[in-house]
């Protein structure tokens, strides 16, 4: 995986959830050290999507404990309906970023377009989440939050079956929209699409 240069104090940032019908978008933003990222990468750390979820929840802690710093952001499905995806995704992000407790000379954002809220040094990575370990520690930890918070919201709204799709279009998410209705954590910009 490769990473900016050795002297620079720089973070990874990673969002999950963007496809989502139900429920807030995640980013995580992670400072590795060195020793950190070697020791995580030898552990199996990659892309969220390419771990299981028992994979996942063994790096987490591994991840917290290493990292030089890390942060959770959140929008809400309303701030998603209100600014769309990506600008919705870029506040997470930010508030990702502001999570931290040091300043930061660069931020690597997995993906091709850029954190246009942030106003200091930055480059994207495209797959930067196979490509860079800061940010598939990112993405590991955006994950994970993201998907606890849907099952913990799941007893909540009984009927779609979030405790096991944590709010993707499927077909049995899809079914239930039909049958009930959105909830107020629906996210009423997208279900027009999903619906047709």
């Amino acid at each position: 995986m490769s990473e900016p240069d050795s002297g620079e104090e720089w973070a990874g940032v990673d969002e999950v959830g963007r496809g989502c019908l139900f429920g807030p978008v995640f980013a995580a933003a992670v400072i590795l050290p060195r020793p950190a990222e070697r020791a995580l990468v030898a552990e199996g750390l990659t892309d969220s999507k390419a771990l299981s979820p028992r994979q996942r929840a063994r790096l987490v802690p591994r991840i917290r404990r290493l990292a030089a710093g890390w942060g959770i952001g959140q929008a809400s499905a309303a701030e998603i309906d209100r600014l769309g995806i990506r600008g919705a995704t870029e506040l997470a992000m930010l508030r990702a970023l502001q999570r931290l407790d040091r300043p930061l000379t660069l931020v690597v954002v997995d993906g091709i377009l850029p954190l246009r809220l942030w106003s200091g040094r930055q480059r994207t990575l495209k797959g930067g989440d196979r490509l860079c370990a800061a940010i598939a520690a990112a993405s590991v930890l955006a994950k994970e939050e993201r998907d606890a918070l849907i099952r913990r919201l799941a007893p909540r709204f009984p009927g779609y079956g979030l405790e096991r799709h944590v709010g993707y279009g499927t077909a049995q998410h899809r079914l239930a929209l039909r049958s009930l209705g959105p909830t107020p954590l629906h996210r009423r910009s997208f279900l027009r699409r999903a619906l047709a």
